[in-house]
């Protein structure tokens, strides 16, 4: 897996490497709905963005991940953000995790059309033999979009992190794997096409 920064063109959003030059817009995302006032997600606080963003590019200098700033095409905002992480070469699996959008992105298609640019990259041009979804147990409306995707639970890790306020997180862990990338792909395109996701 060549993790060299890149960008994935979607028709309706961007994918492109997360840096310095995006701290305003990362700031301005994360504001739009105090994302940061729900306790189970990982959205900066806007005195934090600074420190969100140096914490990301130290782990992609690490190459423990590959973050993204996520732009509306036709906007041209940036509206959240993603990253592969839990990068495991010698076993061809990655995570997408990290994702957030701005309260004005969410339930718009945004998240399928990411995910969809996001796993075909990992699929087909990674070929990754799986890859890995977590959330906190308590976000069950991250668990619903990782289901709709057409990833499968693999279960719960309880106890599994300690969080910066003390609280211990249990993690559900979803996977889509190379066999089922086919069929979630044809998928992902339906919902699209359908509903305008």
């Amino acid at each position: 897996m060549d993790l060299n920064p890149i960008y994935l063109q979607g028709q309706h959003i961007s994918l492109e490497p997360l840096n310095e030059s995006h701290l305003d817009d990362i700031r301005a995302a994360a504001a739009d709905g105090e994302l940061w006032k729900l306790f189970f997600t990982s959205v900066p606080r806007p005195d934090q963005v600074s420190q969100w963003l140096t914490t990301a590019l130290e782990m992609q200098q690490q190459q423990r991940a590959l973050p993204f700033a996520v732009r509306d095409n036709l906007s041209g905002k940036i509206i959240g953000s993603t990253r592969y992480c839990n990068i495991e070469h010698v076993h061809q699996r990655v995570e997408i995790g990290y994702t957030w959008y701005a309260r004005s992105a969410q339930r718009s298609g945004v998240n399928t059309e990411c995910k969809q640019l996001l796993l075909r990259h990992a699929f087909e041009v990674w070929q990754c033999i799986a890859v890995e979804f977590r959330t906190d147990w308590f976000n069950r409306r991250s668990q619903a979009a990782i289901e709709r995707l057409g990833a499968k639970r693999d279960g719960v890790l309880r106890n599994h992190m300690i969080l910066p306020d003390g609280r211990i997180r249990d993690t559900v862990v979803y996977s889509i794997l190379r066999n089922e990338w086919p069929g979630v792909s044809q998928n992902l395109q339906y919902m699209r096409q359908q509903y305008g996701e």
